[in-house]
């Protein structure tokens, strides 16, 4: 038998009794005759709260029309009490009669219609049939929700048959009995899902941010208990960058600006310095490396990772007359040949033929070549055919 669906049509209602007329997973997963209950559907999620003393941790809709509710503790058959979680009922509540406000909105002013809605812990989001929205209609789009919900409007829900509803926003593929949700003269829809009973208890009505999905474009909101929440939270965080900075509220967009236009001018500044710090100590490795026997002055260098400053240093050791050197990178494992011109040694096609061997992949130019060593033995085989080995 089918669960009587008691949130259908009061969805204020927080305490209720009911029977357990069927139990499994040791009396974890229980079924009512009556519930207030809401199960997660619609992008809704589910309520929580207490049956029978014990805690409800998730509740199911079940195909057959029967709902699940899965306890924290055991819960026996017969009567019992119930009672919803009310904050967070109240803030589903008013977060999906403000999707059905918006998405009213969204389509009288632009018909983009909303193809999905998704309520998460924080923010709700509706996918939008659309590839682009500006910001002058996000303006536009929150202002008119926010107008319309300060009139008050009713939420009224009714029940009629699918095939004799009409106005519908969006069309339902249910048929037989079609529970109705209608806000006066804005907007009628088809929905399972618990709401408030006037536009105001949506107040206010935040959009926070867009994205493309899809070829789409998903749009968040907030509403009422959420949206003050979260403008207390962003009156916080500013406070607190304003004492940080030292700048006023109003001023802080021209003074985050400022500052990062400092602290890039401060970076090019740090890598002109460490650039020219990694030249010098490449000169200064070449002026102290000994000659070989044919003349060649070779040097192996181990490093943590092959950035910038270690190309750097080693194109200045090249730079030197008759020089080779070979630098071995960990995190990424890495290789990198810098050689001088009149060195003898292609270092691009001696790394591409070398890593090759070894299933590796590199090259460069003659003088500068770079790659990825696959193990120890690919990096002796480098170091031996530059004469590292001797």
């Amino acid at each position: 038998m089918a669960t009587e669906r008691l949130y259908y049509r009061d969805s204020y209602l927080i305490e209720f009794e009911g029977q357990v007329v069927d139990v499994s997973l040791g009396g974890r997963r229980i079924y009512l005759d009556r519930t207030a209950f809401y199960p997660a559907s619609g992008g809704q999620p589910y309520d929580v709260g207490e049956l029978g003393g014990q805690a409800v941790v998730e509740v199911v809709d079940d195909e057959d029309g029967r709902i699940a509710h899965f306890m924290a503790g055991a819960v026996a058959l017969g009567p019992v009490a119930g009672k919803i979680d009310w904050p967070r009922r109240y803030e589903h509540m008013q977060q999906h009669t403000g999707q059905h406000l918006l998405s009213a909105v969204l389509m009288d002013l632009y018909g983009f219609p909303t193809l999905s809605f998704h309520m998460g812990q924080e923010v709700s989001t509706i996918e939008l049939g659309t590839k682009e929205i500006n910001e002058r209609q996000l303006l536009a789009a929150e202002a008119q929700a926010n107008e319309l919900a300060r009139s008050g409007r009713t939420v009224r829900v009714e029940f009629a048959d699918a095939e004799q509803v009409e106005g519908l926003r969006k069309q339902s593929q249910r048929t037989g009995l079609l529970r109705i949700i209608e806000i006066e003269g804005i907007d009628k829809s088809a929905c399972g899902g618990t709401h408030v009973g006037t536009l105001a208890e949506t107040l206010p009505l935040q959009l926070r941010n867009v994205e493309k999905v899809r070829g789409n474009v998903r749009l968040e909101f907030v509403c009422g208990v959420r949206a003050t929440r979260r403008a207390q939270r962003d009156l916080k965080l500013l406070r607190e960058l304003s004492r940080e900075t030292a700048a006023p509220l109003d001023e802080l967009p021209g003074h985050v600006a400022a500052l990062k236009e400092r602290l890039s001018e401060a970076d090019k500044e740090r890598q002109r310095l460490a650039g020219e710090l990694a030249q010098r100590e490449g000169r200064e490795a070449y002026a102290a490396t000994a000659p070989s026997p044919d003349g060649l002055r070779r040097v192996q260098w181990q490093v943590e990772r092959i950035h910038e400053m270690e190309r750097a240093k080693a194109l200045a050791y090249a730079a030197g007359a008759r020089a080779v050197v070979l630098v071995v990178g960990k995190q990424p494992a890495g290789v990198l040949i810098a050689c001088s011109a009149d060195s003898g040694i292609d270092a691009g096609a001696l790394l591409k033929q070398t890593l090759a061997e070894f299933g590796g992949r590199g090259g460069g130019s003659p003088t500068l070549a770079q790659g990825s060593a696959l193990d120890e033995a690919c990096t002796r085989a480098l170091a031996g055919k530059l004469g590292l080995l001797q």
